[in-house]
């Protein structure tokens, strides 16, 4: 795993544990519908693609012409 991928990695674990601390201290509650699903799946998808090597948002860009 290259440096890259191992920051995605880090920066989506670490989004992920913030969310959840933030949830479970009592400072704001996930079980409702707010803006802090957006960040969730920001987080997961971060997570994922320093796993797995595959960035949908990145195919999406080189579908319009990004190089």
């Amino acid at each position: 795993m290259n440096a890259q991928r191992l920051t995605m990695t880090f920066a989506g674990l670490f989004i992920l544990v913030a969310l959840g601390l933030g949830h479970f201290s009592g400072q704001f509650n996930l079980g409702t519908m707010s803006w802090l699903w957006f960040i969730i799946f920001v987080g997961v998808n971060l997570f994922q693609s320093g796993i797995t090597g595959f960035c949908p948002l990145t195919k999406i860009l080189k579908a319009f012409g990004a190089k």
